[in-house]
């Protein structure tokens, strides 16, 4: 098993009986929790209209959170490309790296983030986005080079800022495009693990070495839920099958409580649906992840693993982390 890093993937959850504020400095919270456990980076992710993420202006969050904390590495996971101007973006994020030198990413996707009229109204065209993705790609790179300094519109701040870029993907089309561009590749099996194992290899099998990257780095997110028992942890975990819940039944409502029988809430079949997008996720005490965490490297070999957690009580999200960190400790010293 070779080394891996961990991360954490925030989309500033929204809690039943909790204002936004609140979200906001419970995400504050977690960042400066996980850069004391050094958690290699803290990921906000960019989704609209929805009552339970309130991560919808991510440029700005990143940069709180990043004026919150002092080193761990904070960014987009991501930045969903096709929603804005590849020149505001640049100049967004050469301000965040402005501001935080070295400490900034900016991971792309070409999803929505959101439904289909709330992408009408952020102004997408989906008759183009396959073309405008990669194209948005390649102009943002273009900004941030220094050859850009005699181009008629430039970015700046960002014009000759190290930036790095990540591909973000939940399906196959992304790992092509990652591969041939030479990025590194972030894959959502925290939502989307159908295709995770055929996306990594086909990153792997068509990587480019670039200027950017000279060998394959891949990221998984999953979902994680640790506690200090097994019971406590499948219990505070049905927050996260409820959020699920609430998905297949296109309701947005902020996330709820942990309960004590899941089968009083999912029928039959959508228990099966919940199952099977939550086929990677890793739940229990700490001996369980430190198996489940074994049991995934060895089936995927990823260089990094980005962890996002739906717990409902704050203290034991935290918890959650540093339960992980010790797990993957432990499995790397065996």
């Amino acid at each position: 098993m070779q080394n891996f890093e961990i991360s954490v993937l925030d989309l500033a959850p929204v809690k039943q009986e909790k204002t936004i504020h609140d979200t906001f400095q419970d995400s504050l919270s977690l960042a400066n929790h996980a850069e004391n456990l050094y958690y290699k980076r803290f990921w906000l992710a960019e989704h609209h209209n929805m009552e339970s993420i309130a991560s919808s202006a991510t440029s700005v969050l990143i940069g709180f959170i990043a004026n919150g904390t002092k080193k761990i590495r904070v960014g987009s996971g991501g930045i969903m490309l096709p929603n804005h101007s590849s020149l505001v973006i640049a100049e967004q994020f050469g301000t965040l790296e402005s501001l935080f030198p070295g400490r900034i990413d900016l991971g792309l996707g070409r999803a929505p983030g959101t439904d289909g009229l709330t992408a009408q109204a952020l102004g997408r065209n989906p008759a183009i986005i396959n073309q405008q993705f990669p194209r948005q790609i390649l102009e943002l790179q273009k900004y941030f080079s220094k050859e850009n300094s005699e181009a008629l519109v430039r970015a700046i701040p960002g014009e000759g800022l190290d930036i790095p870029l990540y591909i973000l993907g939940s399906s196959t089309d992304s790992a092509f495009l990652a591969a041939e561009l030479g990025l590194p590749y972030a894959f959502a099996g925290h939502f989307a693990p159908e295709q995770m194992e055929m996306a990594f290899n086909i990153y792997r099998q068509n990587f480019e070495p670039s200027e950017y990257c000279d060998q394959p780095y891949i990221i998984a997110c999953i979902n994680g839920v640790a506690a200090e028992t097994s019971e406590e942890a499948h219990k505070i975990s049905t927050t996260l099958f409820q959020a699920f819940i609430n998905i297949i039944r296109n309701d947005r409502k902020p996330f709820a409580p942990p309960v004590d029988d899941m089968d009083n809430i999912w029928s039959p079949m959508e228990k099966t649906m919940v199952l099977q997008k939550l086929r990677y996720t890793l739940i229990g005490d700490q001996a369980e992840i430190e198996e489940q965490l074994k049991s995934f490297q060895e089936k995927f070999n990823v260089n990094e693993l980005m962890i996002n957690s739906h717990i409902y009580d704050h203290q034991k999200r935290l918890d959650s982390y540093s339960i992980f960190r010790k797990a993957k400790d432990a499995i790397l010293k065996i």
